[in-house]
């Protein structure tokens, strides 16, 4: 089985345009996007994202800021995000969190290094792998010293927990739409 192997980091805004700025002079972005996520109440992390090319639903196993979590998706074309927002109520899901994100993407040694500014949330550095489950202890591990070449250390889960919690109470007014 496929698995999502990530970690994160918070940074301050000089240390994310220094990075951001190092890595375009030596790579060329994947894609830059805006986003739009909703996170849905229930048992399951469920989402639904609109960005500048697509839609997607999906559901990530697991706890939230977990290292390894296996994922569906389902993609969509971005004019059907709102009908499958309107879905998702109806049949008893509430939107518990909205996210704005602007997100930048480069891809260095089959690794996804994200550059994301989350509006009310924080500038995250975040590095990617997508590999059989069998290899995601030793890939959380290469991740880890990746990131450490990048001079960045790993914010500890509990954190993220702790700025989700902050962020999930406050988003409306974080956002202005209170």
């Amino acid at each position: 089985m496929q698995v999502e192997v990530e970690i994160r980091s918070f940074v301050d805004e000089k240390q994310f345009d220094s990075l951001l700025k190092d890595f375009n002079k030596q790579n060329k972005p994947v894609y830059e996007d805006n986003q739009i996520t909703y996170y849905f109440s229930g048992p399951y992390d469920l989402r639904l994202q609109k960005n500048d090319e697509f839609a997607k639903v999906w559901l990530k196993k697991g706890s939230m800021h977990d290292v390894v979590r296996p994922e569906i998706e389902v993609m969509l074309d971005k004019d059907d995000a709102q009908k499958m927002l309107d879905i998702l109520k109806v049949v008893g899901f509430d939107v518990q969190i909205k996210w704005l994100r602007k997100r930048i993407c480069f891809e260095k040694d089959d690794i996804f290094i994200y550059f994301d500014d989350t509006k009310g949330y924080g500038k995250i550095i975040e590095l990617e792998k997508h590999v059989d489950d069998s290899k995601a202890d030793e890939t959380h591990e290469m991740l880890k010293r990746k990131m450490n070449e990048l001079g960045l250390k790993l914010t500890p889960k509990e954190e993220f927990n702790k700025k989700f919690e902050h962020y999930k109470s406050n988003w409306k007014t974080l956002l202005g739409e209170d």
